[in-house]
């Protein structure tokens, strides 16, 4: 049988990799994990934190939430308004952070015209830090040490573990260098790992040519932010191509990759459905993670 990664005549309809179910086996296991905390005392907690009222990222807070109770998970909210500053932003996440009960904590992204959301990243404790985010854990990444990892790189790399599609030794390019994605999914993947273990290239749109690296590689993943810049003449024929970066047009989902690039990959995630949900799951893994790590400190020793 052909490995989805192996050089062959393009297909008419490439392998799809929809996220859902990758997304489901990560909220089993975290539930799993709630249980066996609840059950020694400890409930975790995952704060959120609103600056305004844009209707998204309310929406987005409401869908925490509601996943929060349905994993076990208490879900403290703090909702700022629109003429917050950053020092009302500041204290909110100090009063979080100093709070024993908030294992992790995320601002919502993005905040209002005033707000600095990078000062407010900086404010946040890095050992509730969910999305991780913050400059220690992009370091602890960096250097291979435990912490939480920023959850949409997570989420592809447990995505392509999930379908068995081949990354140890493969050439892997990601198209885009940004401190969410692009940047950390390539530490992800070139460190050792059975999931990893990758040849990785990080490119950007303001490289002349990017186009002769895509085509070259094993697994494509945009992650530029730049809607349909991905095209079937940018993959080779049966490579794996990854969709991570999106924009919004009102409320339709722009992807990095062009539908058609389904005529020429081997396997391809699906325009909706495909790294948002195991991103979203990738969020409560981190959580709960968070929260074991903390109760370990309170109380070290054997389990």
């Amino acid at each position: 049988m052909t490995s989805p990664t192996t050089p062959t005549a393009a297909p008419t309809t490439a392998r799809l990799l929809p996220g859902g179910p990758v997304a489901e086996a990560v909220f089993a296991d975290v539930a799993t994990r709630v249980a066996a905390l609840r059950r020694a005392g400890i409930v975790p907690s995952l704060a959120t934190v609103l600056v305004g009222d844009d209707p998204a990222s309310a929406g987005y807070i409401r869908m925490k939430q509601q996943r929060a109770a349905e994993l076990g998970f208490a879900s403290p909210h703090v909702h700022l308004d629109a003429g917050a500053g950053q020092a009302e932003l500041r204290d909110a996440i100090a009063r979080l952070n100093a709070d024993p009960a908030v294992h992790a904590l995320l601002v919502q992204h993005p905040t209002p015209p005033g707000i600095d959301y990078a000062e407010a990243l900086l404010d946040v404790d890095p050992d509730k830090d969910v999305d991780g985010l913050h400059p220690l854990n992009l370091g602890r990444l960096a250097a291979g040490l435990p912490g939480p990892v920023p959850c949409t790189p997570a989420g592809i790399e447990a995505l392509l573990a999930h379908y068995e599609i081949p990354v140890a030794g493969r050439d892997v390019v990601v198209l885009g260098r940004g401190t969410t994605l692009g940047r950390p999914l390539a530490l992800l993947l070139g460190q050792k790992r059975p999931t990893a273990d990758a040849a990785v290239t990080v490119v950007h749109s303001d490289v002349p040519g990017w186009e002769r690296h895509t085509r070259r590689a094993d697994i494509v993943v945009a992650a530029a932010g730049v809607p349909g810049i991905v095209r079937p003449e940018h993959l080779r024929p049966g490579a794996v191509a990854i969709g991570g970066g999106v924009r919004y047009e009102g409320r339709r989902l722009l992807p990095d990759l062009d539908e058609s690039c389904a005529e020429v990959a081997g396997a391809i995630t699906p325009r909706v459905g495909g790294v948002g949900p195991t991103t979203v799951a990738m969020l409560f893994r981190n959580a709960v993670e968070l929260a074991e790590r903390a109760a370990a400190r309170r109380h070290p020793g054997p389990a």
